[in-house]
């Protein structure tokens, strides 16, 4: 009996080493075949992707393209972040202070260096130690929380993130909004941005609509066309968030309002293009041809003539044109603004797709060989006296 005392435990921890050296073979094992398919089907898409030669027209060649995230940019934007990650805020606060009145800016810097401060905000702490009343330094404090807090929750869907993330998401979000509440206490009365930068914390921690709608009126009572925070409020809207609830209609009014606000050259047309983007991935339907969306479409089109040359926000929004076109099968209008694009690789390519330049590419040829189709049936109608589409 005493062996067996001895023996059994150690049968039993035999066999669970055994069975746990199994499992972790299997798990190396499958790991391995999985990331072999990854690429053998990388090896496929790029095999059979369209290709063209981009400079017979009128495009740039891949090698000159760079993915544009939208960020503001700049060379003493880069000095400033650099300084900043040495340890020296004073910069930063200059940049700030140099951009005072020009909300969309300020937010461009904002967003910038509260992503530096996600990774190290030894900085941004000296900065408010030094300056406790400095309201620059505190909106880009609650953004970095909402950052960091953003980072912990991931950008899977909600099934896939465990219930421990979502406590911690939502124990930092709850600290962003008492920081928010000091932000707007040092901030000048008149600065929306202690305002906007709580938009996504209303969407992660599901404010529900009356309370954003009040949000929403501190911001736009400030600036009523504040770019960045008409994006930022649409996702709350969407139906994947407690502002949509499941429905679409809430996401489309908002945008529907927003434009008919705005005067021509806003750029806030591009809402809707957003928002259908957001449908169809809601619904696993996509209807980039139907006439709401071309109209859309052609709505953008208008608004980006008549925009201000000099916007930051062209690019992006020439993005998200470019993209709704070649969908929507309109290669003459596709080509156009990926032409105008240049070396640009912006959203929707830069954000959502796992190969930002290759599906551009992608995309920007199977654009030009449509185009190409399209000459070549205009010209063989042409031939036989047929009236022609162009």
């Amino acid at each position: 009996m005493a062996r067996l005392i001895v023996i059994i435990p150690l049968v039993l921890l035999i066999g669970f080493k055994l069975a746990t050296w199994l499992m972790e073979r299997r798990t190396a094992a499958l790991k391995t075949a999985t990331e072999a398919a990854r690429a053998n089907v990388a090896r496929i898409e790029e095999a059979t992707r369209p290709t063209i030669v981009p400079s017979e027209h009128g495009l740039v060649r891949r090698a000159e393209l760079v993915v544009d995230k939208g960020v503001l940019t700049g060379p003493e934007v880069d000095a400033a972040l650099a300084a900043a990650a040495a340890g020296d805020w004073r910069p930063a606060a200059e940049l700030f202070a140099a951009a005072a009145g020009d909300h969309d800016r300020r937010w461009g810097l904002v967003e910038r260096f509260a992503e530096s401060a996600v990774e190290e905000d030894a900085w941004l702490k000296a900065w408010r130690a030094e300056r406790p009343g400095d309201a620059d330094a505190a909106v880009t404090g609650v953004r970095a929380l909402i950052g960091v807090a953003w980072k912990v929750r991931t950008s899977k869907r909600a099934g896939e993130v465990s219930r421990e993330q979502f406590d911690v998401f939502h124990k930092i979000l709850g600290d962003a909004v008492e920081a928010a509440a000091e932000a707007v206490a040092l901030a000048d009365p008149a600065d929306p941005l202690p305002f906007s930068v709580q938009l996504p914390i209303a969407r992660g921690l599901s404010w529900p609509r009356e309370r954003f709608r009040e949000l929403w009126v501190e911001i736009t009572d400030r600036a009523p066309l504040l770019w960045p925070a008409h994006l930022d409020a649409l996702q709350y809207w969407c139906a994947k968030w407690r502002g949509g609830g499941g429905d679409h209609a809430h996401m489309h009014a908002f945008a529907d309002a927003a434009i008919a606000a705005a005067p021509p050259g806003s750029l806030l047309t591009v809402l809707k293009l957003e928002g259908y983007w957001e449908q169809f991935g809601y619904d696993r339907e996509y209807a980039y041809g139907a006439p709401e969306v071309r109209a859309a479409a052609d709505a953008v089109r208008a608004d980006l003539a008549a925009a201000d040359p000099a916007d930051r926000h062209l690019t992006y929004v020439r993005g998200w044109l470019a993209y709704m076109d070649h969908r929507a099968d309109r290669p003459v209008e596709a080509v156009e603004q990926f032409r105008a694009l240049g070396t640009a690789v912006p959203d929707p390519w830069a954000s959502y797709f796992d190969d930002p330049v290759g599906t551009f590419v992608g995309h920007r040829a199977g654009a030009v060989l449509e185009l190409l189709e399209l000459r070549e049936a205009e010209e063989r109608a042409r031939a036989q006296g047929a009236p022609t589409a162009g």
